[in-house]
């Protein structure tokens, strides 16, 4: 199993890099997602209906 970071806009970036520091710190697989619900209704409906299979 891995960790999905997912946020909303780029601009969060500095905040989540946190967040994968201690994951990567404690050998945390992950991978981060830049997917906004509003400007990319589609792609942030297809992560969330496949996340499970892809693992997260």
């Amino acid at each position: 199993m891995k960790v999905a970071i997912v946020m909303g806009s780029a601009s969060d970036a500095p905040i989540m890099q946190a967040a994968e520091e201690y994951l990567a710190y404690f050998n945390i697989e992950f991978e981060t997602f830049t997917l906004s619900a509003h400007r990319m209704p589609q792609q942030t409906s297809d992560f969330a209906r496949t996340a499970a299979a892809k693992g997260f």
